[in-house]
């Protein structure tokens, strides 16, 4: 997980060099790019690239491509650090959905340690680089916030998914689903607003390309393996990444807030892989019930 964070950020630095693109041309490419890549990797592995669950496999793909829409909407029309920040409600949708469609329940603590990370990602994104606001002051402005709301929770759904098809499927399978579903809808898009790339533009899209193939892939198999309480909350680490690529290839800086909310982040992150991990020690440890009654 903290490799497909880092990956995420690569990826989203590539988009940030293509901001003269269309989003959904950018997410064409891109699909274009992992559907190939995929489909060739699947068929040298003997995996079948369909699958068998098809409902979940299709659920996968369809949330995913959902998601990936509506945060690039966020993105374009909300002030970047609105937009990121409404996108970190997305571990907690996922927990908090896990309970119900995985069967995963959220212990206690957890809560706590949830609201503490995304409070610091809340001091991180007021003491980060300047942005102007565009739309969140104009009319449509809590529309789009909405957007990215929905996108943040149908993001919580797509992990779930993934979840569901742990030892189901192979994760390339379940890679492969997210291109083949979200290539026809920007497909569509394209026909209505297409800008040509030029020069080192296809040197980004391919960079773009392998980053959230990667990304993608080290996800999937991070969902697979274990808790989604366990994992999710990792996903707050991405804004490390991100933070640094910014200061080093933007100029982008950040004051004391940012600081202070880097702190509570790891803090929080820190806490619950602490406590799920003392938790599942303590009841590897317990005797089985029968041994216990006698």
């Amino acid at each position: 997980m903290l490799l497909s964070t880092l990956l995420f950020a690569g990826m989203n630095a590539c988009v940030k060099q293509l901001h003269h693109l269309p989003a959904l041309e950018i997410i064409f490419f891109r699909s274009i790019f992992s559907i190939v890549v995929s489909y060739v990797a699947l068929r040298r592995l003997h995996v079948a690239p369909f699958g068998n669950n098809y409902r979940l496999l299709i659920g996968r793909g369809s949330t995913g491509a959902l998601a990936l829409i509506c945060y690039f909407l966020a993105l374009q029309n909300l002030p970047l650090a609105t937009a990121v920040t409404v996108q970190y409600l997305a571990p907690i949708f996922t927990a908090v959905l896990g309970i119900w469609l995985v069967r995963e329940p959220v212990r206690r603590w957890q809560w706590a340690f949830f609201a503490l990370s995304f409070g610091g990602v809340l001091l991180v994104q007021q003491g980060g680089p300047a942005i102007s606001a565009t739309s969140a002051a104009t009319t449509g402005g809590l529309a789009f916030l909405a957007i990215g709301v929905l996108g943040a929770f149908v993001s919580g759904l797509s992990y779930n998914a993934i979840r569901k098809l742990r030892g189901l499927e192979h994760p390339l399978v379940i890679v492969f689903y997210f291109p083949l579903i979200s290539l026809p809808l920007a497909a569509v898009a394209c026909l209505f607003q297409w800008t040509t790339p030029h020069g080192t533009d296809w040197l980004w899209l391919l960079a773009c390309g392998i980053f959230t193939q990667g990304a993608q892939l080290t996800m999937t198999r991070a969902y697979q393996m274990e808790r989604l309480s366990r994992v999710a909350p990792l996903n707050y680490l991405g804004m490390f990444y991100a933070l640094g690529l910014g200061y080093v290839f933007f100029a982008e800086a950040f004051g004391p807030l940012a600081y202070a909310g880097m702190a509570l982040v790891l803090l929080g992150v820190g806490l619950n892989a602490w406590y799920t991990h003392r938790v599942d020690a303590r009841a590897a440890a317990l005797p089985p019930a029968e041994e216990v009654v006698a």
